[in-house]
């Protein structure tokens, strides 16, 4: 009688611990969206201005502009890899995309072409995936440091800027009717069915990348190659084109971004974007994803860029000074990747675990056999 009611208080504990178990894991891997959520609840008691459909609307629209830099990041940071050149190839794809909608002359010829707003597009993505295919050689196949190459980008992409418009910034972005290349504020201030076309860009792009990710062989081969690049590329994995293909992605997302800001700021300038890599990769981070590669979601990500532009756009509704921002927001990034380290060693410790109880059973079963 006694060994029983021990054996059901063990049991009782062992559900207990087990329930506290699941309680911390749901809270770990939720936490961006708890996060999200919170943020929402403290503003909304701090300002009545904050909770109202047409702030959450603006807010998500300075969210595009993360969230577009945060997926490109999310590819390469599942690679093992880093882009730190996304600010800067954000403010060359933006004034690449100004100085195409103000016009080319050709002085020799006497010509000038004013190319309408998609073509302008095309050629600004194509230029952004030019900038992420240089960073993808050099990383992919001449084995320089990803940190090293981004990081050359990172000046050289920003100096190109500074080059294409001495300085300056463009400001007639609206277009002449007369010359076809109107629209392009289309893209930074209109709406469809109520939502800011900048968002609709962010989720559009958002579920194209959940669906590579996570329907296509070329999703497996990201997340192999981030695990552990040796073992995919010995396993049939084209480990140098995956790398090269996310640095691609990561600039074509930056091309995006530069044209959605400069389509809402209706100007595009060379000193745009400065520190936004940063914040690309604290979406990324916030959102769950290891620095080490191999693991981290879009979802996730969107709402790590959601936490930071939501809690950036709520600091600046209640006065809270600027310098105050880049703490809280620092604040927020260091105890992001803090409890990454504690989600990470414990599903490494619980994987452990049960690797040593298969290990023992398959001893237990030898021994057996044997006798």
């Amino acid at each position: 009688m006694s060994y029983q009611k021990m054996s059901h208080h063990n049991n009782n504990a062992l559900q207990v611990d087990k329930d506290s178990i699941d309680i911390v894991k749901v809270l770990l891997e939720g936490r961006a969206f708890f996060a999200l959520i919170g943020i929402i609840i403290v503003f909304s008691i701090l300002s009545p201005v904050y909770f109202s459909t047409g702030n959450f609307l603006t807010m998500s629209s300075h969210v595009a502009v993360f969230g577009l830099l945060g997926i490109g990041m999310l590819f390469v940071i599942l690679t093992g890899g880093i882009d730190l050149s996304v600010g800067s190839t954000l403010a060359l794809c933006g004034v690449f995309a100004g100085m195409l909608l103000e016009g080319i002359e050709i002085e020799a010829l006497d010509l000038a072409f004013f190319p309408s707003v998609w073509v302008v597009v095309v050629l600004t993505c194509l230029l952004g995936g030019l900038v992420g295919a240089i960073n993808g050689v050099l990383v992919a196949y001449f084995k320089v440091p990803a940190f090293v190459a981004t990081l050359g980008m990172l000046y050289v992409a920003r100096g190109a800027a500074l080059l294409l418009t001495d300085g300056l910034t463009f400001n007639s972005l609206s277009g002449d009717p007369a010359l076809g290349n109107t629209g392009f504020e289309w893209l930074g201030f209109n709406k469809l069915l109520g939502i800011p076309v900048g968002v609709l860009i962010l989720f559009c792009v958002a579920i194209v990348c959940m669906l590579a990710l996570g329907r296509t062989p070329f999703g497996r081969w990201i997340y192999s190659t981030g695990g552990n690049a040796r073992a995919a590329e010995l396993s049939g994995v084209p480990v140098n084109r995956v790398k090269l293909s996310v640095y691609i992605i990561s600039g074509v997302c930056a091309a995006m971004a530069g044209i959605v800001l400069a389509s809402q700021l209706t100007s595009a300038g060379p000193t745009a974007g400065t520190t936004y890599e940063l914040t690309a990769i604290a979406a990324v981070v916030i959102g769950g994803a290891s620095l080490m590669g191999g693991r981290g979601t879009i979802r996730n990500t969107l709402l790590g860029a959601f936490v930071i532009g939501f809690l950036a756009d709520g600091l600046v509704i209640i006065g809270v000074s600027a310098y105050w921002q880049m703490v809280f927001t620092g604040s927020v990034i260091v105890f992001a990747v803090m409890l990454n380290n504690v989600q990470y060693s414990a599903k490494n410790k619980s994987s452990k675990k049960a690797d040593k109880k298969t290990t023992e059973v398959k001893r237990e079963d030898s021994r057996a056999k044997a006798t």
